[in-house]
C-alpha cells in the first residue's frame, strides 16, 4: 500500500508502547504496526509548511522567505530567553507571540543521553519528552510565561547539556539518573524570580518507552537530499526518527516539508 503526502513531526500517543503516526492530508499510518516489516521512502519534491509553495526546504520545514518572516520561527523559539510579549514588545508579530509565550512553561530536566535542560508550553507535557526520545522527564518549575522559562534553562545551562546526543539517544547509550534526587540539587541554582515556581513534590516522574524491538550498535543518517530512494526493515521508532536494520536512521521532523510516497 502506498501513502503519500508532505512529511511533518510524527503525532504520537503517550502509552507501553507510546503509539506513533505519520499523518498526511488526506490519510495517516500508524508507524508501529510496520515494525519488522520492509518500508520504501520515495522523495517526490517540496512543500514549504507554511506558504504551502513547492520551494526548497530551508529549515524547520520552512523556505528560506517564510524562515524569516514568519513568528513561529523567531529566535525567540530557540533561545525562550529572548521573549518579549512579557513587555508588549513584538518580534514578527505581538499577537501570535502573546498566545504563545504567555502561556504556562515548563522547565524541566530529560534523560535522553544524558541529563539535559529545556523549556517546553505546559500543554507540550510528555509531548516534548517524546519528540526527544526521553527515556525518563522530571518538571523542575512552571512559570507563567517563556521569559521566565528561558531565563531558569539559561542557568542550568552551566550545569546540564542543553542538547541530545542524538546517536547516543538512538543506541540507547544512557546512564541512569535519579531525577528526583537530581532535581532537589538545583533549587538554589534556578534565577531568584523563579524560586516560588519550584516543583518539590515527588511523584511527577514520566517514564518513556518506545517501539524498538533492537537497538543497534551504530547509527547513520539517511538523508532524502542525498538518498531519494530508501528502502529498509523497520526495527524501531525513538523520538522523531525511524530506526531501520543495519542501523539506518531517519528524523522525520528533521525532514519536514518533504514530499514523500511511503510504500508498505
Amino acid at each position: 500500500m502506498t501513502y503519500e503526502g508532505v512529511l511533518t513531526k510524527m503525532q504520537t500517543e503517550f502509552g507501553n508502547p507510546i503509539q506513533y503516526y505519520l499523518v498526511f492530508e488526506n490519510s495517516f499510518l500508524n508507524v508501529n504496526q510496520l515494525l519488522g516489516k520492509n518500508i520504501e521512502i520515495n522523495f517526490v519534491g517540496f512543500q514549504c509548511l507554511n506558504c504551502k509553495k513547492k520551494k526548497k526546504i530551508f529549515r524547520q520545514g520552512f523556505c528560506y522567505d517564510c524562515f524569516y518572516s514568519s513568528p513561529a520561527v523567531g529566535d525567540w523559539i530557540m533561545k525562550p530567553e529572548l521573549s518579549t510579549a512579557h513587555l508588549g514588545i513584538a518580534d514578527r508579530d505581538l499577537l501570535y507571540e502573546e498566545k504563545v509565550q504567555l502561556q504556562p512553561h515548563i522547565v524541566y530536566l530529560a534523560l535522553s543521553s544524558e541529563v539535559k535542560v529545556g523549556v517546553t508550553r505546559k500543554t507540550q507535557v510528555p509531548t516534548r519528552w517524546i519528540d526527544q526520545g526521553a527515556n525518563e522527564a522530571i518538571s523542575i518549575v512552571e512559570v507563567p510565561n517563556r521569559y521566565l522559562a528561558g531565563i531558569t534553562e539559561v542557568a542550568l545551562k552551566n550545569h546540564y547539556a542543553d542538547k541530545t546526543n542524538w546517536r547516543k539517544m538512538l543506541t540507547n547509550n544512557i546512564e541512569h539518573v535519579d531525577l528526583i534526587i537530581e532535581r532537589l540539587k538545583l533549587e538554589n541554582l534556578i534565577p531568584p524570580e523563579v524560586q516560588e515556581y519550584f516543583y518539590s513534590q515527588q511523584n511527577d516522574l514520566y517514564q518513556m518507552h518506545y517501539p524498538v524491538l533492537e537497538y543497534p550498535n551504530k547509527v547513520n543518517s539517511l538523508s532524502l537530499d542525498k538518498t531519494p530512494y530508501f528502502q529498509g526493515k523497520l526495527t524501531g521508532i525513538k523520538g522523531q526518527y525511524l530506526i531501520f536494520d543495519e542501523g539506518t536512521v531517519f528524523n522525520i521532523r528533521g525532514s519536514e516539508g518533504y514530499a514523500v510516497s511511503v510504500n508498505v
